[in-house]
């Protein structure tokens, strides 16, 4: 595995998962960027793409629900196990724990299917926003490396991560739907739509669970639009939703999550 790297890893280099036996995948790539916490969007990019190592040719993913149980360590290596629960004539059904020294941090179920003929509908049309050449760049988000920001949204704003923003991914992912699905996955968690709710006191916090939705395939190393929504917040925890866009408008996931949103506890 050598040594961590100094910086965070490239995301290409997150999900070149090692195949070690049917159903078994492990990531050994460390980094001692992001101590303490194991980002959770990186973790549940890579179940979604060790499970989609073990689905038949042509499924691709068109949903994932995920828990966060334990605080992962990015100096550590991640075991991936998936169950094949079934696949169905045009359905795979997965789950998936990631381990780390023993334990469960994480796990997700995930399904996948073939593109099928029918309608394709939308509700409402996509938000007027401002182009990405156009908007500022985000600068606190530089610690995620292979990524562009631009948000409408800045720092000087008191923001302190935004909810509507611009995102690409700088590597070059082709024409690859799994691979483009994972690190949608991946941006799914960079921010957090609870941020509207913080008051001083109450204050947004680690991940509980997260749920995607995707629709249509999406292309990541080129602009998309994430327009996060804060919902409720009610005994510790709150809950936001999220669309993700093209940069021509098409609607190409909706993403949920709860996190934890209360004072923090002091040191």
């Amino acid at each position: 595995m050598g040594e961590p790297f100094s910086g965070q890893p490239a995301i290409l280099d997150l999900l070149n998962l090692e195949y070690i036996e049917q159903n078994l995948y492990r990531s050994c790539v460390l980094s001692d960027a992001q101590r303490p916490r194991l980002f959770g969007g990186q973790v549940a990019a890579q179940a979604l793409y060790a499970a989609g190592q073990t689905v038949p040719g042509g499924r691709l993913p068109h949903s994932l629900h995920g828990y966060f149980l334990r605080q992962g360590s990015p100096l550590r290596p991640t075991v991936f196990q998936v169950e094949r629960d079934r696949d169905g004539y045009s359905f795979s059904a997965r789950r998936v724990v990631a381990i780390q020294n023993g334990e469960v941090i994480f796990n997700m179920a995930a399904s996948f299917a073939e593109p099928r003929p029918g309608p394709d509908l939308d509700a409402e049309p996509a938000p007027e926003v401002p182009g990405p050449e156009t908007a500022p760049v985000w600068t606190q988000h530089s610690h995620h490396a292979s990524f562009e920001f631009r948000s409408a949204q800045t720092e000087q704003d008191g923001h302190r991560f935004p909810t509507k923003f611009w995102i690409r991914c700088t590597a070059d992912l082709a024409d690859d739907p799994l691979l483009n699905a994972a690190v949608l996955t991946y941006t799914s968690d960079i921010s957090g739509g609870l941020i509207g709710f913080e008051d001083g006191a109450q204050r947004s916090g680690p991940s509980v669970d997260h749920s995607v939705w995707f629709h249509r395939p999406a292309r990541m190393d080129q602009w998309t639009w994430l327009d996060l929504v804060p919902q409720t917040a009610a005994a510790g925890r709150g809950l936001y939703t999220g669309t993700v866009y093209s940069e021509f408008g098409t609607r190409l996931a909706t993403i949920a999550q709860e996190a934890i949103f209360r004072e923090p506890r002091k040191p």
